[in-house]
């Protein structure tokens, strides 16, 4: 009888792949966005991609080495973990800024709570918001050999004018892994036809936030037309946060009508920030925020058993 049964921690995974195949088809996802930073920022976007996943691998490695528990470094998690971590750094950060949030991310949000499928947060977004608490003039400094100045999303906060076809194609400021839409688009495209992900979650995110961000700035006195809309959904995070960090299997919800009130629910936040707050981004905050509501939207979209309300299907 005990052959039958086996119970095992969160997420569960009803497919054939494994946690380490989904990891690594995340990993190589993530590789077009992760290729054109390199292109567009040189050698030392290289170097912080390296350090940041050389850090998650290693502290996981050294916490359950210490703590005699089971090395899960195998399952890529930690690599995606140190790689979503790079692509949300400037290229201009100190080597020791992903050191810190890799052991953060992987020490406080991850293993502290029990490793994967314990974390109620995204490990990676969670320690890019711990770092621009803590250290926010070099979190927020995006002067480079390749470009200087404001980024895209805060020049058009300042009521400047800016090239949205630079900003879908990449060439613009802004952190390592969020600059080419395209190439992020790309490894999206990777993830769907794969089967790890699907567009409740992402589509309902994009969508919800193209309106609300159209609504609250005409109400702003924005003059919003479509190279405006072209600005906002290709700048800052908004694909790579979509995608890749908004679909975590472990921090979001599982029921699909949760699915997609947590991805409107991120549109409308990310409208609020980007419109209303002092920061030109919202993305990573209305993504953490999200992940603390989600046991209360599933409570809420959890389908009734038949019997107890529920229907029949």
């Amino acid at each position: 009888m005990s052959g039958l049964m086996k119970v095992s921690s969160n997420p569960h995974i009803r497919a054939k792949s494994s946690t380490a195949k989904i990891m690594l088809t995340v990993v190589i996802a993530l590789l077009p966005t992760t290729g054109f930073g390199i292109y567009n920022f040189g050698i030392r976007a290289a170097m912080i991609i390296a350090i940041s996943v050389a850090t998650t691998v290693l502290t996981e490695f050294l916490y359950e080495k210490i703590c005699k528990k089971k090395v899960t470094v195998g399952d890529f998690s930690a690599v995606v973990t140190g790689l979503l971590l790079a692509l949300n750094l400037p290229v201009s950060v100190p080597w020791w800024i992903p050191v810190v949030g890799g052991i953060f991310a992987i020490l406080v949000v991850k293993m502290l709570f029990g490793g994967l499928g314990q974390n109620f947060m995204n490990p990676a977004l969670a320690a890019r918001c711990f770092l621009l608490i803590s250290f926010t003039s070099i979190m927020t400094n995006f002067d480079c050999d390749a470009y200087t100045g404001a980024t895209p999303l805060a020049s058009l906060k300042a009521g400047e004018g800016v090239n949205a076809m630079d900003m879908i194609l990449g060439r613009t400021a802004g952190t390592i892994g969020e600059t080419s839409m395209i190439a992020i688009v790309i490894g999206a495209c990777i993830l769907i036809l794969a089967g790890i992900i699907d567009l409740k979650v992402p589509g309902s995110y994009i969508v919800s936030f193209a309106v609300f961000v159209s609504l609250f700035a005409y109400l702003n006195g924005i003059n919003v037309n479509g190279a405006y809309l072209s600005a906002q959904l290709a700048g800052g995070g908004l694909m790579l946060g979509a995608f890749f960090m908004a679909t975590d299997y472990v921090t979001r919800p599982v029921t699909k009508k949760g699915q997609y009130v947590y991805g409107i629910f991120l549109g409308f936040l990310t409208a609020i920030f980007r419109i209303f707050g002092a920061s030109a981004e919202g993305v990573s905050y209305a993504i953490i925020i999200g992940n603390l509501l989600v046991p209360l939207i599933e409570k809420y979209t959890m389908p009734k058993a038949f019997g107890k309300g529920g229907e029949r299907s």
